[in-house]
């Protein structure tokens, strides 16, 4: 029999929920759970407010209440009512409109890592991370590490399997971007928190991709600078994440994209433009031709007026002639992980919406 996932329950790595805020004042808190059948405590959580309000990610290895923000340059903040701690099946959240704004739809993206010792070094290791969460199930590693300013250090990632997806951010320090790399992009890389095309980035993460045990990373202070680094790292798995690129055709019957599962959370950007980063997830709105953005580089609200994709049992479909996420003979990456399997391991398809 054909393998189509080594993932049946994709629920158990990851998972999406929209939740309705009940921030009045003073010290208004929630326990969010997360929808999924399987009872999940994620390690990394991103947060987005469906209003003009920052993103807000966090993450088991750096601590509940220290924020980052993917559409800033700001360095690491304590806010104690943000993001107050990851429980057994989701996590809470306080008195802070990013994360909790009465009345008001907030959407959440989470992640499971969970294996915080014995990650793999070899005789390539310059860098081996001061703490981490990795999962080499599902393909993702969190990776708080000291930089070394110099050239083609080799930090070790946990994934069991080279790396395809890797952002990387200095913690400390608002002076750089979040460098974002793509394996769709070779040499080049480009910024989570802004909206230019891809770009020369060998200064960043050198120009030797990672292999099965380290990122190699540049001299650049944004993926290397001698302080207080942070890494989220993801390599594809069959039946639960993919990424890759496609090419647009500027047609309301757009291209359709294989990914061998029905996503829960689509990532796409325009490698070729100056457009943003789009976040589609299966919670808000969640129907076929009904799948309102939300961009990673910006605070904006969320874009109600273009359905772009339609989500199907086995990847996706662009459906608009005129979206950053289908221009004409542009270049788009993606990074997708899924709601279920097309087909699990028993040989039994799932549905599309």
């Amino acid at each position: 029999m054909a393998v189509y996932t080594t993932i049946d329950d994709p629920e158990a790595y990851f998972q999406a929920v929209e939740y309705t805020g009940n921030y009045t004042g003073g010290g208004s808190t929630q326990d969010i759970t997360l929808p999924g059948d399987t009872d999940m405590q994620p390690d990394f959580v991103w947060i987005k407010s469906t209003k003009a309000e920052k993103h807000c990610l966090y993450d088991a290895v750096r601590g509940a209440t220290k924020t980052l923000s993917a559409d800033s340059i700001n360095a690491e903040s304590t806010d104690a009512g943000f993001m107050t701690a990851f429980n057994s099946d989701g996590f809470s959240v306080g008195a802070a409109n990013d994360t909790n704004e009465n009345a008001t739809a907030i959407a959440a993206w989470c992640w499971k890592a969970g294996t915080t010792s014995g990650i793999t070094t070899d005789g390539d290791t310059t860098i081996t991370p001061s703490s981490y969460s990795f999962n080499q199930t599902s393909g993702f590693s969190i990776l708080r590490y000291t930089g070394n300013s110099t050239d083609d250090a080799r930090l070790a990632h946990g994934l069991g399997g080279a790396a395809e997806f890797l952002v990387c951010k200095e913690k400390d320090v608002a002076a750089n971007n979040w460098a974002a790399w793509h394996s769709a992009l070779g040499n080049n890389v480009m910024a989570l928190d802004d909206n230019p095309g891809a770009v020369a980035g060998n200064s960043r993460f050198s120009n030797n991709p990672p292999d099965a045990v380290n990122i190699t990373l540049g001299s650049d202070n944004s993926t290397n600078r001698s302080g207080n680094m942070l890494c989220y790292a993801f390599k594809g798995v069959q039946g639960f994440s993919k990424f890759g690129q496609y090419e647009g055709n500027g047609n309301a019957d757009g291209p359709f994209v294989y990914t061998g599962f029905r996503p829960a959370y689509i990532l796409i950007k325009n490698t070729e433009a100056a457009k943003n980063w789009q976040i589609y997830d299966n919670k808000r709105s969640g129907y076929n031709k009904d799948n309102d953005q939300l961009f990673a580089n910006t605070t904006a609200a969320e874009d109600t007026a273009e359905d772009a994709l339609d989500i199907l049992s086995n990847g996706f479909k662009l459906r608009v002639n005129s979206d950053p996420v289908n221009l004409s003979g542009d270049v788009m990456i993606y990074a997708a992980f899924a709601e279920a399997p097309f087909v699990n391991s028993n040989g039994v398809p799932c549905n599309a919406r």
